[in-house]
């Protein structure tokens, strides 16, 4: 306690856990700070340290000959026996094939089609028919993957399908779509298109609409076409957004969503149909084989996260843009 200028003035003492003149981390004192925020943001790093985290503890098993009565501990460990079991299975070859092919046809075909999209939907002039084709695009994203292979097969089946039809109408002979292994890409792919390029088209939507408006507007005076004002003032403007999103869909390029493959999957056309998803289905749960199952499993996750550190490292060289 001081006294300055007829008033008594109080000093704080600094805190104990810390001795005179000592600062206290720069972590500990932006948390004591902001310690609100870092109230409101525990929920989420409880969430993800108890389900995304915790469960890698049973990826040991991938390393072991697993047996439930032994438990995780109790089973012996065997190294890398079912990593080499895989890669010398009979079906490693087309596992790989298939997975890569479904996966890099989807990003070729599927990636640009919301860019595309949005920057369509961006040039309409007439609001309503823009909220229109919004409505009509974003709908499909709403259906279960269920329905959704339901109407591909009814659109496409040999009997009743109205694509079949409109083939015998041109003179053609019926096609069998789902049972012919060289269709099952394409169907695949492009009925993923028709689900998810409008929902994907908000992202690019959100990131035109901060363009600046006295960009066109020069461009325009400068005698600018629309296609040259899309080239040159839009793509730009949204190239980081592009990049980012690119860098994301290729650290999943062998990630298949085993849902669809599954419900699409018949004896006929699984020569093509057959992707890494599906065969840890059937070895891990049909063929109880959880340690095999697990195995494959992480192979596939590995695969993508060195697939996302060497696309992220090679943006970040190329553009300045990446995820970190």
């Amino acid at each position: 306690m001081t006294k300055k200028k007829g008033r008594v003035e109080m000093r704080r003492s600094p805190p104990a856990t810390f001795a005179a003149g000592r600062k206290p981390p720069p972590l500990l004192h932006a948390m004591r700070r902001n310690w609100d925020l870092y109230l409101l943001i525990a929920p989420v790093i409880v969430y993800v340290l108890v389900f995304e985290y915790y469960p890698m503890y049973g990826l040991q098993i991938a390393f072991k000959n697993f047996t439930a009565a032994n438990g995780i501990w109790g089973s012996p460990w065997i190294g890398f026996d079912h990593f080499q079991r895989f890669f010398n299975s009979y079906y490693f070859d087309r596992l790989i094939r298939n997975t890569l092919e479904i996966s890099l046809y989807s990003l070729l075909v599927g990636f640009p089609a919301p860019l595309l999209l949005a920057l369509m939907i961006h040039e309409m002039r007439r609001s309503w028919f823009r909220r229109t084709v919004q409505t009509i695009t974003y709908a499909p994203h709403f259906l279960s993957t269920v329905v959704v292979v339901g109407i591909v097969i009814m659109m496409l089946s040999t009997q009743k399908g109205i694509v079949n039809h409109v083939i015998e109408w041109a003179g053609g002979k019926p096609i069998g779509f789902m049972t012919d292994p060289s269709w099952f890409k394409t169907i695949y792919v492009l009925s993923g298109v028709w689900q998810s390029a409008g929902w994907g088209s908000i992202i690019y939507l959100a990131a035109l609409a901060g363009v600046d408006p006295q960009l066109h507007e020069a461009a325009i005076m400068d005698g600018a076409s629309r296609f040259q004002r899309i080239c040159r003032i839009n793509l730009p403007a949204i190239a980081p957004t592009i990049i980012v999103l690119l860098i994301l869909n290729a650290g999943q390029i062998m990630s298949i969503g085993f849902e669809k493959i599954y419900l699409m999957q018949n004896d006929l056309n699984i020569e093509s149909s057959d992707v890494i998803p599906t065969y840890v289905y059937r070895s891990g749960i049909l063929g109880a084989q959880m340690s095999f199952s697990v195995a494959v499993g992480l192979f596939n996750s590995v695969i993508n996260c060195m697939l996302l550190v060497i696309v992220n490292y090679a943006a970040r060289k190329m553009n300045e843009t990446s995820l970190w």
